[in-house]
């Protein structure tokens, strides 16, 4: 019965006509710039965060979950018609969905697509209902020990699921770390880490930060490549399946929607990992695996409902733990924060209408998705022609006038602009630039609990491993650095990226 209680109230604030419209601009810019390749989830989001100051917390958070997840299924879109993802969780659905787009079959694959992600963003926000609760009652019994430890657990998490060098991703938890420490002590008031410059008496701002590494950088490396566009389906003719096609993608969506719902949970990027993941299982279940690189519509069916599954499933360990998951959801976090909300398990008590509307948000955001994707699919097809040199002097426009507006203040633009140019100078080195991110958005928490767990325990730092809770959270951190760092898993895992 809490269940249903719990769900009437966060139907009742998602139904609300301004989290309705709030919901609709979510899912409608989100499906925008998955079609739109070259821009991202994340780069989006960190543009938009000033636009959400003015807004009430439960709508800022139903709009950027929308913008996430409506990037998941207007990925897929330029994956198919072009073979150009407009998002990373959408590299997999090109591989077979474009071959079916060139035989003729773009309608039935975008509609596989469409289909499959609906039914595995529905299921997975039925999941988030349903263990989300329990485990921040679970997590309102942790102390200052267990909080640094599972931190702990999810930087390193974000280490080995990142890709690229081990080495490298370490280098940028710790830079992020350092970022992160810049202002004043959080005890003692003492400015460190501010060169003397008193815009800094507050630490590098979130915004800016965010906005010139994930917004700016990705201007510059499309202006450095930007890709030649041709499409292979101006006019997309029949979104209807076959009967031999519905029976086919019926057995990929429940095994991708299971996977992905299960990896999207875990530090790193479940999205884009569970569509690789389940793209490797359909091909080795299939009864066509000669179909596979050819146009099979598991391929396309799959990949979509597992990177739809962990896009929802991700808000999981964001409102009841207050740990991101990936770098949306470190943005997610700076948004509540923004708003003044402490994220972590007493938001569900606390918030009840904040974390139950936004889950509600999800079915209805979900809904929009399909009415948004396939009516107007001719809209999406005319969208791939614009030119990005074209996009790119509005696009920093915007970034400038939202970065300002934050503050008030020029250096946060200068700021964002040196973050844009470091996070460029990071790409060109393959050292990726989410973990850095993570370690930005956890390092004061980090510390904050460090400090909170010594002073509780005199200055005695066994208190880590002498609590259970604690200790085992400590030791499954090692387990998967250790694992990762073993030169056999590494050299698989450096495979299994490149590929």
């Amino acid at each position: 019965m809490d269940l249903l209680d719990n769900l009437a109230l966060g139907f009742s604030v998602a139904l609300s006509l301004q989290n309705i419209f709030y919901c609709f601009v979510g899912a409608l810019l989100g499906t925008l710039i998955g079609v739109l390749p070259g821009l991202g989830p994340v780069a989006t989001i960190a543009m938009l965060l000033p636009l959400t100051f003015g807004l009430p917390p439960v709508s800022a958070l139903i709009m950027l979950a929308g913008i996430y997840y409506g990037a998941q299924y207007g990925g897929s879109t330029t994956a198919i018609l072009i073979n150009l993802p407009g998002e990373s969780s959408s590299v997999v659905t090109a591989i077979d969905g474009h071959q079916m787009a060139r035989k003729g079959r773009a309608g039935a694959a975008l509609a596989t697509a469409a289909l499959g992600s609906f039914f595995a963003g529905s299921v997975a926000t039925l999941l988030l209902a349903l263990f989300a609760p329990p485990l921040a009652n679970l997590a309102l019994q942790f102390g200052p020990p267990e909080y640094f430890s599972l931190m702990v657990l999810g930087l390193i998490a974000s280490v080995t699921l990142a890709s690229g060098s081990v080495v490298k991703a370490i280098a940028m938890i710790v830079l992020g770390l350092i970022l992160g420490l810049s202002g004043q002590d959080i005890y003692t008031g003492t400015p460190r880490f501010t060169f003397d410059l008193p815009e800094l008496s507050d630490g590098f701002d979130f915004v800016a930060l965010a906005m010139g590494m994930f917004g700016i950088s990705e201007i510059i490396r499309n202006l450095e490549d930007e890709h030649q566009r041709s499409l292979v389906a101006a006019k997309v003719k029949s979104l209807m399946l076959t009967k031999e096609e519905f029976k086919r993608i019926i057995a990929p969506v429940l095994r991708g929607t299971a996977l992905g719902s299960f990896l999207g949970i875990l530090p790193g990027g479940g999205a884009m990992l569970s569509s690789f993941a389940s793209y490797s299982i359909e091909k080795k279940l299939s009864r066509h695996p000669q179909e596979f690189g050819r146009g099979a519509i598991e391929g396309v069916a799959g990949p979509e409902s597992a990177n739809n599954a962990g896009a929802q499933t991700s808000f999981i360990p964001m409102l009841t733990l207050g740990i991101p998951s990936n770098p949306v959801m470190a943005l997610m976090i700076g948004a509540l924060i923004i708003q003044g909300i402490t994220p972590g398990p007493n938001v569900v008590t606390e918030k009840p209408d904040l974390f139950w509307g936004v889950i509600a948000s999800m079915w209805v955001g979900n809904f929009m998705l399909v009415l948004l994707n396939l009516p107007l699919i001719g809209m999406w097809v005319k969208l791939l022609t614009v030119p990005y040199h074209v996009m790119f002097p509005a696009i920093i426009a915007f970034c400038c006038i939202g970065v300002y507006s934050v503050n008030n203040n020029v250096f946060d633009v200068y700021t964002m602009a040196l973050f844009g140019l470091l996070g460029y100078a990071l790409v060109k080195l393959d050292c990726e630039p989410a973990p850095l991110l993570l370690g930005f958005v956890i390092g004061p928490m980090l510390e904050e609990y460090l400090r909170r767990a010594m002073l509780i325990s005199r200055g005695d730092p066994t208190v880590f491993v002498t609590r259970p809770i604690s200790a085992v959270l400590l030791l499954l951190a090692l387990a998967a650095l250790v694992v990762v760092l073993l030169p056999a898993v590494q050299k698989g895992r450096e495979e299994a990226f490149k590929e």
